[in-house]
């Protein structure tokens, strides 16, 4: 009880406070700019924790950390213009919900999701911290290609009109993640002797042409147009009956995300979607989905931000980062002189209960800057498209360039543009195609070496329980939709007869 006061007496400093809110409000400000992630966002402030205590400094990182992952959908909802990679889930239905004229009520939805999805996430972290870092240690190579297997699978669900156009987007988008080096022979692969190539085609500059200057593109169409997009603002406002029907939706993907966040290797991307196929799994009325449907933007944002609290969990009691963003965390705490693990818990528990309750204090913040803020993040609405099809033109080339300072990453952005604008002229759905892209390099090298450690026996992913349980679960997710489909088929024809 002792620690417990004293952790709340150094949270509830005023510093404290204003760098939770300062890190938050960066945060997001971070993950509306596409190109700009929450790593990049967390490694550019770094060096400015060094001098500062260590409770203010890691607050302010894991402030930027919440608030990024949350900004990443304003833009997603309002543009069609994933701010982060994670927020491509949410834009499925988060812009079709702004082209019916509820933009401010999706952000809502998105805003309630992401804080309590974090809050959830944790309270999860305070309780069971040891105990489920402890489970996330029983996934090696064979369990995470399995668990990546299963987000392939996942495709079958977000093919659209077409389930031959999206399993073809999803197959590009696999084919297009070998270029660059074998993971594990490191051999050059569909290089072309092209140095840009070696690493690969980065995702940010694709996920920003399919998505944002594939729709700058179409907009191009009806710029000198009288039709825009029917923007109301009193009326879109959320009801209480609408948010009692996301609860379940809710906590079902704060649980996904908080266990695959506490999975090392794993990310946002996967949960997203991954949260986004089992909200469309569990819903009544299924057709809906990619049309508007408050589930589709509240089961990715609730499952992002609660991998945030899930990533945490093996950093701190193991040692391990859960993503890239706890990695630069951990380097922070390592600076700061602290050693992340089991003793942590032992040795600064005011420390451990500080980030807790700062980490609890952080969602609020987030809750409150996007409830007070709908409103105004609609406004951008209101911008003739004259003036913001350049404008959003513009923060394409600069997100891609800012990854590397590379004119490369503009030229990939400009021709994933083109292709996605094509894509959308054709009814083909972009989604499978950045879930190929994420889900492949991951699948790939854990399949071989799961392969490596069993010495070439295909057993080794029918022998672990958890790799079995995931592999059935990726068959029945990706092949239902078409079994559901030729069954309904059968039924109609077997009545007429």
């Amino acid at each position: 009880m002792e620690v417990l006061l004293e952790s709340l007496s150094d949270v509830f400093q005023i510093n404290t406070l204003i760098f939770i809110l300062i890190g938050v409000a960066s945060g997001v400000a971070i993950g509306v700019l596409p190109g700009l992630t929450a790593t990049m966002g967390v490694a550019l402030l770094l060096p400015i924790t060094f001098g500062m205590e260590p409770l203010s400094g890691i607050l302010l990182l894991i402030g930027i950390y919440f608030g990024a992952v949350y900004g990443g959908s304003i833009t997603a909802i309002l543009l069609n213009t994933p701010g982060t990679p994670a927020s491509a889930a949410t834009a499925i239905d988060g812009y079709a919900m702004t082209q019916k004229g509820q933009a401010q009520k999706a952000i809502t939805v998105a805003t309630l999701s992401t804080a309590l999805g974090g809050i959830i996430s944790v309270v999860i972290l305070i309780l069971l911290a040891p105990r489920i870092a402890g489970f996330a240690l029983n996934f090696s190579a064979p369990e995470t290609f399995a668990l990546a297997l299963f987000g392939i699978s996942i495709i079958s669900s977000l093919t659209g009109k077409s389930f031959s156009k999206g399993i073809v987007a999803g197959l590009i988008g696999l084919l297009i993640a070998t270029i660059g080096l074998d993971p594990i022979g490191g051999t050059q692969r569909f290089t072309f002797n092209n140095a840009n190539l070696t690493q690969g085609l980065n995702l940010i500059p694709i996920m920003i042409g399919l998505f944002a200057a594939a729709e700058a593109f179409r907009s191009v169409e009806t710029l000198f147009s009288k039709t825009n997009i029917k923007v109301v603002i009193e009326k879109s406002k959320l009801k209480w009956n609408e948010f009692k029907g996301l609860i379940n939706t809710i906590l079902r993907s704060a649980g996904i995300g908080t266990f695959v966040g506490m999975i090392p290797g794993t990310g946002a991307d996967i949960t997203a979607f991954i949260a986004y196929n089992e909200a469309k799994r569990f819903s009544k009325d299924k057709s809906n989905f990619g049309k508007g449907e408050l589930k589709g933007v509240s089961a990715p944002e609730a499952a992002n931000s609660s991998l945030t609290g899930g990533a945490m969990i093996p950093m701190l009691t193991l040692g391990i980062p859960g993503d890239a963003v706890t990695a630069i965390l951990l380097g922070a705490l390592v600076v700061q002189g602290l050693q992340p693990g089991p003793m942590l818990f032992e040795q600064d528990g005011v420390l451990v209960y500080g980030l807790f309750i700062g980490m609890l204090i952080a969602n609020i913040v987030v809750l409150l800057l996007g409830i007070y803020g709908a409103r105004m993040f609609t406004k951008i609405l209101l911008v003739p498209k004259a003036v913001l099809v350049p404008f959003i033109l513009m923060l394409c080339t600069v997100g891609s360039f800012s990854l590397n300072n590379n004119y490369f990453d503009v030229m990939v952005m400009l021709v994933a543009g083109i292709i996605g604008y094509f894509m959308l002229k054709n009814d083909f759905p972009a989604s499978p195609l950045i879930l190929g892209l994420i889900l492949g390099p991951i699948m790939e090298s854990n399949f071989r070496r799961a392969l490596i450690m069993s010495q070439g026996d295909f057993s080794v992913f029918l022998t672990r329980p958890i790799t079995l349980v995931l592999l059935i679960l990726a068959f029945i997710t990706l092949f239902s939709p078409l079994l559901i489909k030729i069954t309904k088929k059968y039924r109609k024809a077997s009545t007429k007869a």
